[in-house]
């Protein structure tokens, strides 16, 4: 089992930037992969980024490239999402989310957290 808590989000200005944690707990986190969902209303969640238990190899989807990124800090069992360039449509309750692998992470992820809103004012 995995437990996943996230913190950092809140309101931040069109071109601001906020950086998301996410703190793993359990005996098996520091070998999931690990990353970020985000869900804007009236939408289905998505996957944004991800990055393997190793730290080493990290996906993102394309609206969020060169602006998001993803690290990890394998010490602490802490995942960050670091996002810079911040956009209105940007705005969502943005979800931590571990997997077995970085593939399976991307669709199916095995454990969620509770979540952290972001809002991006324009």
């Amino acid at each position: 089992q995995v437990q996943l808590v996230e913190s950092g989000g809140g309101l931040v200005q069109a071109g601001g930037s906020l950086r998301l944690s996410c703190a793993a707990s359990g005996r098996t986190a520091s070998s999931y992969a690990m990353g970020w969902f985000r869900q804007a209303p009236g939408k289905d969640r998505e996957f944004v980024a991800a990055v393997a238990w190793s730290g080493i190899t990290t996906k993102y989807v394309d609206p969020v490239k060169g602006r998001f990124t993803i690290s990890r800090d394998i010490a602490k069992n802490t995942v960050y999402l670091q996002m810079n360039s911040l956009r209105p449509e940007d705005t969502a309750v943005y979800y931590c989310a571990a997997s077995r692998s970085t593939q399976e992470l991307t669709t199916t992820p095995q454990y969620w957290g509770q979540g952290t809103q972001v809002t991006v004012s324009s």
